[in-house]
């Protein structure tokens, strides 16, 4: 919290020209038809613990390394933590830049190409741009394509397609990230739309009580600073207002 909003933006955030928005078709996926109140995929098992990404802009390969993890174990294979050190390092010539930025979907098409991704154990994190250090003796998830889950901002759709497919990627402007410790971001004063961070939707509750006692919709994403940013390395932001640009580049990997 000490640092000013340009120091924070240059260690943890990405230049806002990183979100390039690639022309994709959206995939039709199932529609969740039964909608629960709140619901969370940590509660089934699908997603690893909080990252934390230190003081290097990959963020969206943690995204689009969260987002596979998850559907990978939807998949119906073991969850492991996957390598986000190797899109850094290794996704080249598709404009993504390492520490200094990149975007998911790009990311993705990276692993289409490489032909999967190792596991976190075997290409740790550094936190650093390095030499590409792939190796295909230790891939351990692949996926086939990736698609956009709403082309106009649609939260209800998010929300069913959630429910039925799995954590979401999305791009988020994450400027006023910096101060927040816990509770609900409902403020669109606070929130810009200038996508500048990636980050998973893991959940959502239409009934959650904020600090002053007020029943908010929220959604319930996971960050990459670390468990002890913000409620245990999670945000929970208003739903239905595209608050932060949540709703702005929402994606999901497909492994078959």
């Amino acid at each position: 919290m000490d640092l000013t909003p340009r120091e924070f933006s240059q260690i943890y955030l990405m230049p806002k020209e990183s979100v390039q928005h690639a022309g994709q078709e959206l995939v039709e996926l199932p529609q969740a038809q039964d909608v629960p109140v709140r619901f969370d995929w940590n509660d089934k098992g699908a997603v690893t613990p909080v990252y934390d990404q230190g003081q290097c802009g990959s963020c969206w390969a943690f995204s689009a390394t969260e987002a596979i993890e998850s559907q990978w174990f939807l998949a119906g294979h073991s969850l492991v933590s996957l390598s986000p050190q190797q899109i850094v390092d290794c996704d080249k010539g598709r404009g993504d830049l390492g520490c200094n930025g990149g975007d998911t979907p790009t990311a993705y098409e990276y692993v289409m190409a490489q032909g999967g991704m190792d596991t976190m154990t075997s290409y740790p994190y550094t936190g650093e741009d390095d030499n590409c250090a792939f190796k295909t003796a230790s891939v351990a998830a692949t996926i086939k394509s990736w698609t956009y889950i709403t082309q106009n901002k649609n939260e209800t759709e998010m929300q069913v397609k959630l429910l039925a497919n799995g954590p979401l990627s999305i791009c988020v402007d994450a400027a006023s990230w910096q101060f927040y410790y816990g509770g609900v971001i409902s403020d669109n004063t606070l929130c810009g739309n200038s996508l500048d961070h990636c980050v998973l939707i893991t959940g959502y509750d239409d009934a959650y009580v904020d600090w002053i006692g007020e029943t908010v919709q929220i959604w319930k994403i996971r960050n990459s600073w670390g468990a002890d940013w913000g409620e245990s390395g999670y945000v929970y932001v208003e739903r239905g207002y595209d608050l932060c640009g949540v709703a702005d580049e929402v994606t999901i990997p497909l492994i078959n």
